[in-house]
């Protein structure tokens, strides 16, 4: 809980106090307002306290997410701490199992994948798309290049 008490938290705690109070504040105004004759002023009376439920969710989520990370029960397995016999059977695995730190989110990196160009429908090559494709091969192998250094 002593994480929810740094600079950094207490300063979102106060902020989140100041505009759930301001957004309040504007909603009583606006309630002030359409008593007076406004009618437009009742839409935004509804609105202001919803924009103060909103923070009040942000903050509560980002509370929660602070404490689940630093949770070490979060970060164990749920299959070994359940069920005791799961530890004799074998883990399925795909291949090699990734080093992740307890905490790091796992990096994966982008599948390339190699396209081969498609055939013209009727056959016949068409040269201004032939031409067009050169340029974007170009660019392509050129990725600092401007359009207007394009030599062809």
């Amino acid at each position: 809980m002593n994480r929810l008490w740094t600079p950094a938290w207490i300063v979102r705690h106060v902020a989140m106090v100041v505009l759930v109070a301001g957004c309040l504040g504007m909603g009583w105004w606006q309630v002030t307002r359409a008593a007076g004759g406004n009618a437009i002023s009742f839409g935004y009376a509804i609105e202001w306290p919803v924009f103060a439920g909103f923070v009040i969710f942000v903050w509560w989520r980002e509370v929660r997410q602070t404490l689940r990370a630093a949770d070490p029960a979060s970060s164990a397995d749920p299959a070994s701490s359940a069920d005791p016999a799961a530890s004799d059977r074998p883990a399925p695995s795909a291949g090699p199992a990734p080093s992740v730190t307890a905490g790091t989110p796992a990096v994966r990196r982008p599948v390339r994948v190699v396209r081969a160009p498609a055939a013209p429908a009727d056959g016949a090559d068409d040269a201004e798309l032939t031409a067009y494709n050169s340029y974007l091969s170009w660019l392509n192998a050129n990725p600092g290049a401007r359009p207007g250094d394009y030599p062809g």
